[in-house]
């Protein structure tokens, strides 16, 4: 069913939107509560003939998100995750987790409203973007990082496959462990170090 918004409802639209809800919604709420018309022909004459009162809240709610885009422009949200052995995230930052994050530092945006052009599944920085009202975008930056601790525990692996490796070069030039030679077939199992050594050194490059 389509209706008319008359105020801002949170979590469906601004003042003046047509938006598409269901039939119970706008019964037991939408219409009772006078957040909302029906979005017929009658009732968009009607709201033609309200047009200050409506252009009044228009504008009221226009001011409002010009405020909050001039702070969101500034904003910098930083995030600490795991990550896995490819470097990517257990999980994707989603947009309710970006406007849990804004909440926590002042700010009253929806999750409806933000949106991230390019999913953030890896370490990294992405711009993101929140379309606060019609024609008014913000757009704030969310930095990925590694978790510290996992990044010093994927260190300290780095350093001891390349101490391992550093004592094995050094047995087999002293002879006391001769040189792997190479295979004839060529598929060779990588051994322990090298398969330390390498998933560090992916993750830490990120």
């Amino acid at each position: 069913m389509k209706v008319i918004l008359t105020e801002r409802v949170k979590a469906l639209g601004n003042v003046g939107e047509i938006v598409n809800v269901s039939a119970g919604h706008a019964r037991n709420f939408l219409l009772p509560s006078g957040f909302a018309v029906l979005a017929d022909e009658g009732n968009k004459k009607a709201l033609d003939n309200q047009k200050r009162a409506l252009n009044k809240k228009i504008e009221e709610q226009k001011n409002e998100a010009n405020t909050l885009k001039s702070k969101l422009d500034s904003v910098k949200i930083d995030l600490v995750k795991k990550v896995g052995a490819s470097g990517r995230l257990f999980g994707t930052v989603t947009s309710a987790d970006l406007s849990k994050e804004l909440e926590k530092l002042g700010y009253d945006v929806e999750r409806r409203v933000i949106h991230v052009d390019t999913p953030i599944k890896a370490i990294g920085s992405y711009k993101v973007r929140a379309k606060l009202f019609t024609g008014i975008e913000a757009s704030f930056e969310v930095k990925v990082q590694m978790d510290p601790k996992q990044a010093d525990e994927l260190k300290a692996k780095q350093a001891e496959a390349e101490r391992r490796a550093a004592e094995k070069k050094a047995r087999q030039e002293s002879g006391e462990e001769a040189p792997v030679e190479a295979a004839a077939e060529p598929a060779v199992e990588k051994t322990e170090e090298q398969k330390l050594k390498e998933e560090a050194d992916k993750i830490l490059r990120g």
